[in-house]
């Protein structure tokens, strides 16, 4: 018969390895993915979500017709919350020690969504609702990447995920309206 394991390693233990690297700040001994990895996923999570900041505000201000204003107030909307992605995925990088890409050179290469302009209004929400469902099955992929390995971030693009859950529905019901 096996010893009960103990819920956590000893105190003394997470002491002295708390003591160990500190240069490395929140990326301790305990840290089991595989870093290089997951800063590479971040950068391409941010891309992303400045790629979709900024197609929805082209489309907030190209909105035009008879049932723009709905659609225009919703991509002012999911313009903002994109561009709050950005910035949670950017905290975490630099948390993991990588540096966060907001070069604009190679965005959309570095980017799951594309940058697809629309000129009327149904093809402006349709190209939002494709963006919206790339970035839904990407998110959904790298949170089952991270898996127990890195529960911060897995949680960080759950929550990213539950919001572009919401954008997908918002824009399929705009969508059917028109």
């Amino acid at each position: 018969m096996s010893e009960k394991q103990p819920f956590l390693t000893d105190i003394k233990t997470i002491r002295e390895r708390a003591r160990n690297h500190i240069e490395q700040g929140a990326v301790t001994a305990g840290y089991a993915a595989d870093r290089e990895t997951v800063l590479k996923l971040l950068n391409e999570a941010l891309a992303t979500e400045i790629v979709c900041t900024l197609r929805y505000k082209r489309h907030y201000y190209m909105a035009d017709g008879l049932n723009a204003k709905i659609a225009a107030d919703e991509f002012l909307e999911h313009a903002q919350q994109e561009q709050q992605h950005a910035d949670w995925l950017a905290e975490r990088i630099v948390q993991l020690g990588g540096e966060p890409n907001f070069s604009p050179e190679g965005l959309q290469s570095r980017s799951h969504a594309e940058y697809v302009a629309g000129d009327t209004l149904k093809e402006m929400v349709k190209e939002d609702l494709i963006a919206e469902r790339i970035a839904i099955d990407s998110y959904r992929e790298i949170a089952t990447y991270l898996g127990d390995k890195d529960p911060t971030t897995r949680r960080i693009m759950e929550e990213i995920l539950a919001q572009e859950e919401e954008h997908a529905d918002d824009m399929a019901a705009i969508l059917e309206a028109l």
